[in-house]
């Protein structure tokens, strides 16, 4: 059953999802019906939430070394980026 919902977003977020949905042959009401489908579903999943990006973060690098734990892993990442 379909129901209308109201939401207040940015003129700049709604006018690039407009031309995304465009470029996709999708309305922007199945995008953020996809989305909300798929954070609901993982949320009742895990029994928490989390977010897509969360989850394509997760596992972004492998540890060299099995006595160093993710917190310098993270560290030693970012000063090589920002470096």
């Amino acid at each position: 059953m379909q129901a209308k919902l109201t939401l207040s977003i940015d003129k700049n977020v709604i006018e690039r999802a407009k031309h995304y949905a465009q470029q996709h042959q999708q309305s922007v009401s199945s995008l953020v019906e996809a989305y909300l489908d798929r954070i609901s579903a993982q949320a009742n999943k895990d029994n928490e939430f989390r977010s897509p990006i969360t989850e394509n973060l997760t596992g972004m690098f492998a540890a060299q070394d099995n006595r160093q734990d993710y917190k310098e892993l993270l560290a030693d990442a970012r000063l090589e980026k920002h470096l």
